[in-house]
């Protein structure tokens, strides 16, 4: 009966942390399974880029030359110019940033009122014990502070240097180019993801096939991992709530 009873409990605490602790338990002792190489344009949720662009020009050839008006030059290389091809990204990162800042404010106030005097005197006199003992001169005496101080401060540092080989996805009216590229590397039990996706020109593509990462617009650049090292650094999914609903 008691392990009827702990089978039920745990089974309860595995329902309400979600599916991904059934996920955990059946890979207890396995390495990390690497994601199958499948087309990005295929993927659910995938969306072609849509940008604004030029209106297209109609290629000619000029009198008596051999080459067009939308060719790129007088011999062809191998850089990427068309879906499917493979290019070279540099992916060069190295962000610092340190803010600080400092706030004091204080604020005092002290108000006063009484009656002296005749006015003070028939005031002592005509009120009884034990009122006629108040100073009438200080009747009524009010004081209020008000002090407030702040401190943020932010330093950041930020530094990764790799390379991914990225596809081209797309090619859009104006010649630029949409590339993706996935890179998964597992060692022991950990996978480190790195992904890349962007618009380049292909004037940007160097005559050995490389970008560097600073020229792709719309960049997304992803760099992270998965596995046992990533999951003990994670809060629990208890803590995770409770940190999202507790007001203080």
């Amino acid at each position: 009966m008691t392990a009827v009873k702990f089978t039920a409990a745990l089974s309860l605490v595995a329902l309400l942390s979600g599916c991904s602790t059934f996920d955990q338990l059946a890979n207890v002792g396995q390495t990390p399974k690497l994601s199958p190489i499948d087309n990005p344009t295929t993927q659910a949720g995938y969306q072609p880029v849509s940008m604004p662009m030029p209106a297209p020009e109609q290629a000619y050839y000029q009198p008596n030359s051999l080459f067009s008006t939308e060719a790129k030059g007088f011999f062809k290389d191998q850089r990427a110019h068309k879906v499917g091809d493979i290019l070279l990204v540099q992916v060069t990162i190295a962000d610092k940033a340190q803010i600080a800042n400092q706030t004091a404010s204080a604020r005092t106030a002290a108000n006063g009122a009484g009656a002296g005097g005749v006015l003070g005197s028939l005031f002592t006199a005509a009120a009884p014990a034990p009122l006629n003992t108040v100073d009438p001169t200080k009747a009524i005496d009010i004081n209020s502070s008000m002090s407030n101080t702040g401190t943020g401060s932010v330093n950041r540092s930020e530094t990764v240097s790799t390379q991914v080989a990225a596809v081209v996805t797309q090619l859009l009216p104006n010649g630029n180019l949409v590339i993706e590229g996935h890179q998964e590397v597992r060692v022991n039990f950990e996978i480190r993801d790195l992904i890349v996706a962007g618009v380049v020109r292909p004037e940007d593509i160097g005559s050995d096939n490389t970008i560097d990462s600073s020229k792709i617009a719309e960049a997304r650049i992803a760099y992270g991992g998965r596995g046992q090292i990533t999951d003990v650094q994670q809060p629990r999914y208890g803590q995770q709530v409770m940190d999202a609903i507790l007001p203080f």
